[in-house]
């Protein structure tokens, strides 16, 4: 492998594109250079000069300027919103570009077929930032199963814990709070575990089942007398959804307990402060009632799955938890594994023997993202992309099947929990 950097241009300069996966360059720079930026807002554009060094010239203020000119970098790492995604890798791949793109690949299956035919066409890496095939604790998971420490796995529990707090923020008031706008939410949070889920069944999704609503974020679960906007609202000191709440004062990610970076830089801009913090609440959309928003994303969705050699999943994804944490229990013919990824810890228990805690902290990469996934993503992506050989955890090839499934669910769920065939559905 060349020790010269692979060189990047990216395609949207938020939290995920500058702060999560650029952030590999600070600690590996032998290995990624950032060159080249792109986004509408240019107090992001500053960021990318002040933290990487990039020349003025080099940043862009839309995706659209960015693409129109001559191949820049090695690579086109894509991180705007999910429905732009697909539009700038095709003119990327057009370019000569690898492409790295921030998941979903898009709501539409058409579409995710689409890329798929030009990644094969032009031959060049298409890899989907499915980060959590690349953590210590479900590579860890992948391997005890595969070696059959349990048996022959029979089936597969999985939780996600979205945070009361973190779903008010995106899937509310935020950015993710609509399907038309964005995706469905099996697909734009959830996408992370029917890829999961499918890459630990080792094998095809046959069928799926989905049931779920939006059930509590509604107008008519408002208290009474409760405002347009929390700092108007005589509920604002006794709302658990309060946004002076989770924003100023909240033990999660309040800025008076020191919470400085995301999401309180989502609401205020790069450098927030209570001053400023305020003055969003008071006239941006972070501000709202969440009884009184215009979402219409789910709140809670159940999907039950099942793969060839008769293996079978549930999987939860639910608004309603205290921390943003997945769990994940595997049974088996010789044995059962139950595993938290906030604690990063996996208990083995194999039948009629003592049971295995296994620790994976020690594993956490030098930046944690995603229980370290973030960093080994982009650890493996620069070395393909500078001639290694072997295949891509999350080429796009299999990243398509998480988003049929994902896709489908939606279908079911949107069919009263109609089952759906995925081989009819593709």
């Amino acid at each position: 492998m060349t020790t010269t950097p692979i060189t990047f241009a990216i395609c949207g300069c938020g939290s995920r594109g500058l702060e999560a996966y650029a952030t590999y360059q600070k600690h590996h720079p032998e290995q990624m250079k950032i060159v080249a930026g792109a986004d509408n807002r240019p107090g992001r554009l500053a960021l990318l000069r002040e933290w990487y060094g990039v020349e003025e010239s080099m940043c862009f203020a839309s995706d659209e300027e960015l693409l129109a000119q001559p191949k820049l970098a090695d690579v086109m790492l894509i991180a705007t919103q999910d429905r732009q995604h697909v539009p700038a890798a095709l003119k990327a791949l057009d370019k000569g570009y690898h492409v790295l793109l921030e998941k979903p690949i898009s709501p539409e299956l058409s579409e995710c077929r689409q890329l798929l035919e030009k990644a094969r066409e032009t031959g060049k890496l298409v890899v989907v930032c499915h980060v959590l095939r690349y953590t210590p604790f479900y590579a860890a998971l992948e391997e005890l199963v595969r070696r059959g420490d349990i048996g022959k796995l029979e089936t597969i529990d999985a939780v996600e814990h979205v945070g009361y707090w973190h779903y008010a923020h995106s899937f509310v008031r935020g950015n993710w709070r609509r399907t038309d706008e964005t995706s469905p939410m099996i697909l734009a949070k959830s996408c992370h575990d029917m890829d999961i889920l499918r890459w630990l069944a080792g094998g095809r999704c046959l069928k799926v089942q989905s049931f779920g609503a939006l059930d509590h974020f509604r107008a008519e679960n408002a208290p009474e007398g409760a405002a347009e906007r929390c700092l108007e609202c005589p509920h604002k000191d006794t709302c658990v959804f309060s946004a002076e709440t989770i924003y100023i004062t909240g033990r999660h990610c309040g800025f008076r307990r020191g919470a400085k970076g995301w999401p309180n830089t989502v609401v205020a801009g790069d450098t927030p402060s209570e001053e400023n913090l305020y003055e969003a609440l008071r006239t941006g959309p972070y501000g709202r009632c969440v009884y009184r928003c215009d979402n219409d994303v789910v709140d809670h969705q159940t999907v039950n799955l099942e793969f060839e050699n008769n293996i079978h999943a549930t999987f939860t994804m639910t608004a309603f938890t205290e921390q943003c944490r997945r769990t994940i229990k595997l049974t088996g013919t010789m044995g059962e594994i139950d595993g938290d990824l906030e604690h990063n810890t996996l208990t083995v228990y194999r039948f009629g023997k003592e049971a295995e805690v296994i620790s994976l902290n020690d594993q956490k990469s030098e930046f944690a993202g995603h229980g370290g996934g973030d960093a080994g993503l982009m650890g493996q992506f620069c070395r393909m992309a500078a001639g290694d050989s072997g295949e891509c955890l999350t080429s796009i090839d299999a990243s398509v099947e998480s988003h049929v499934m994902a896709l489908a669910a939606e279908a079911s769920r949107l069919r009263g929990g109609e089952t759906v065939t995925l081989a009819d559905f593709k």
